[in-house]
């Protein structure tokens, strides 16, 4: 068991700076007011809950294949919903400021690992961020010259 030490306090006083900091920020900003345009949009929240619904269909279509009855009617109705939906401004807003925002939070998710180690391994979504090891894959603990690509 660990015991609260001022160090402890004192870290998440600074994690909860960091916290509020992240919540201000204007990436977070832009994805909520993404969000809310779409959610807070009675037809495309249909729309969407549409496509939920047929994206069950479609993965029990996958189960059996092109040999399911209604595979082809599916198939084509999913990517014909999926297009709809990836073309609505306020659904390519959304994503654009998902991405933004999962941009930065990898970022400084790096920047801390970092500041522990680089041997820290931190997942990212974006390949930017990743590290990448040129000697064929990293299992030295960092010895093998990896950066921040």
């Amino acid at each position: 068991m660990m015991m609260m030490t001022s160090e402890w306090a004192f870290i998440l006083d600074e994690a909860d700076v960091l916290s509020s900091m992240i919540l201000n920020s204007e990436p977070v900003r832009k994805y909520q007011k993404a969000r809310q345009a779409v959610y807070g949009d009675r037809v495309l929240v249909e729309k969407i809950a549409a496509f939920n619904r047929m994206k069950e269909q479609y993965e029990d279509v996958q189960r059996f294949g092109k040999y399911h009855p209604d595979y082809y009617k599916i198939m084509k109705e999913i990517r014909k919903q999926k297009r709809e939906l990836d073309l609505n401004e306020k659904v390519a807003d959304l994503k654009l400021a998902e991405n933004e925002l999962q941009d930065m939070l990898d970022e400084i998710s790096l920047i801390l690992a970092k500041a522990v180690s680089e041997a820290v391994k931190v997942p990212v979504s974006n390949p930017f961020f990743e590290t990448s090891c040129h000697s064929g894959g990293c299992g030295s603990g960092g010895k093998c010259s990896c950066s921040v690509s």
